[in-house]
């Protein structure tokens, strides 16, 4: 491994590997430190207290949660919200905060620890910050190395757009959403990588955890086959694509459908039918290369040909049959306003009337991410060089990311992360450049090498030396003329 200076012959590199890893693990323990810290001026200065309006309904339903547990919660008629109409709690809210809540509860008091469910909430956003930071370095090691990741982390754990969502009682769904994010993007990587249905799967099981955490599992649903679409438009399909995309769609599916607020929308919804396509045409590209190996190559160019215009035309026309007869419902009005930004204001206005939901102003990309919106673009730039597999996944997530981040304020948490790990990538490749461990080699002087080889006279001194010193006079004169010329003017 590179260092920023020699390190001296006797040292064995196993000595060297073994106190960077040390390092790093003090350099991340420090930035996750700093991210905690960075989130708990309001708990030190005031009070432990739960703000703003949705994380106090939240914490309600935790307090029941933990009190009575999870099946009482699943069943909890709230007769105070909606009123005077009541609320069914347990099939209308994303139960996985108050479910991860209710969990850290039970295991502090499993092991003597009496801590109150309330401050299990306000410490809960604080302490997952930390653990994003460990998630955004493990995703961005995978698209450079170790340094970029540390970078990203110390990023990630400070920026003041993931700061607003994520400080100690703000106790809403945000507040464990961005570290499933990136931890499921980091396993998508990973099973892509290797071709690894082990960590398809676990990809699958954190998009679950997704799922019923946060109604923004649905940028994941569209960004994985975006991603995998990309690559077959490419030429880049291979076995490692289908097994990871294989294994990550149908777990991930048959698990998001057990969350009862979701249900069947996952194959009934036209956000969810990107992934269901891609999935399809996956299975088509596989038993083409299948067929390829068994025929002609003039048979499987009009075999091809034929099918894929074939499968085209019905699928098309089945989506269209489908979606008129109801089957497949449309987009609901929040996602539909991402494409028509005037689309809440004229026909759902209580959309429209919440201020997340607003196109974002142009300072706000400046207070939100600081000078990293410098460096973003640079990051981006950079990775074109290369352009792997992992790569483009993040050239897309950052187009798309930068798209919905303009059209909904709300949405800036989305773009933060990979505006964080670009930036690392940015940052990284200077400090590669410009601080480099090589020593360089001194300049030849040829002007001396010149002098050198002047003729030499019998008796050993330079005939040439006179010629210079006329030479060095001259000059002085000229000079001297020049000067007392522009005196004069």
């Amino acid at each position: 491994m590179s260092t920023a200076y020699p390190l001296p012959l006797d040292v064995p590199s196993s000595t060297v590997k073994n106190t960077a890893s040390l390092l790093r693990i003090v350099a991340l323990s420090l930035i996750s430190g700093a991210a905690i810290a960075s989130r708990l001026f309001a708990v030190v200065n005031f009070e432990s207290i739960i703000h703003e309006f949705d994380p106090w309904f939240n914490y309600r339903a935790t307090k029941v949660l933990a009190a009575k547990g999870f099946y009482e919660f699943w069943n909890w008629f709230d007769p105070t919200a909606w009123y005077p109409l009541g609320r069914v709690v347990g099939g209308t809210v994303y139960p996985g905060l108050m479910a991860t809540s209710g969990v850290i509860y039970n295991f502090l008091h499993a092991i003597n620890l009496p801590v109150d469910i309330r401050n299990v909430c306000v410490l809960l956003a604080p302490g997952f910050s930390a653990l994003t930071a460990w998630a955004t370095y493990m995703f961005t090691k995978e698209m450079k190395d170790e340094s970029a990741g540390l970078l990203a982390a110390a990023f990630i754990g400070i920026v003041p757009g993931y700061i607003s969502r994520s400080v100690a009682g703000s106790y809403d769904n945000e507040a464990i959403a961005i570290f499933l994010l990136m931890f499921t993007f980091f396993c998508w990587i990973k099973a892509l990588k290797q071709g690894s249905a082990l960590f398809g799967t676990v990809a699958a099981v954190f998009y679950f955890y997704m799922v019923a955490a946060w109604g923004g599992y649905v940028f994941i649903t569209n960004m994985i086959p975006l991603h995998a679409l990309v690559l077959i438009l490419m030429g880049r399909f291979s076995d490692r694509l289908y097994v990871a995309y294989s294994s990550w769609y149908a777990i991930g599916t048959l698990a998001s459908m057990q969350v009862p607020f979701v249900g069947f929308q996952p194959v009934s919804t036209s956000e969810h039918m990107g992934a269901l396509g891609v999935f399809g045409l996956l299975q088509i590209v596989a038993f083409a290369q299948l067929v390829r190996t068994h025929v002609s190559s003039q048979q499987f160019q009009k075999l091809l040909q034929g099918g894929v215009v074939g499968i085209g035309f019905l699928g098309f026309f089945a989506f269209i049959f489908l979606t008129y007869k109801g089957k497949i419902a449309p987009w609901t009005g929040r996602f539909y306003s991402l494409w028509d930004t005037g689309y809440a204001k004229k026909y759902i206005p209580i959309i429209a009337s919440v201020s997340e939901h607003q196109p974002t102003a142009w300072p706000s990309f400046f207070m939100d991410l600081q000078f990293l919106i410098f460096l973003f673009p640079a990051g981006v730039i950079l990775c074109f060089r290369e352009l792997r597999d992992e790569h483009l996944f993040v050239i897309i997530y950052a187009v798309m990311a930068s798209y919905f981040a303009g059209v909904m304020v709300r949405l800036m948490l989305t773009l933060t992360p990979v505006v964080c790990v670009t930036s690392a990538v940015t940052l990284s490749t200077l400090l590669d450049t410009y601080i480099d461990p090589t020593e360089p080699t001194a300049p030849v002087d040829d002007t001396k090498s010149e002098s050198d080889a002047v003729s030499v006279a019998g008796n050993g001194a330079s005939t040439s030396a006179p010629a210079q010193q006329q030479s060095k006079k001259a000059k002085k004169a000229a000079y001297r003329a020049l000067r007392r010329r522009s005196m004069s003017v």
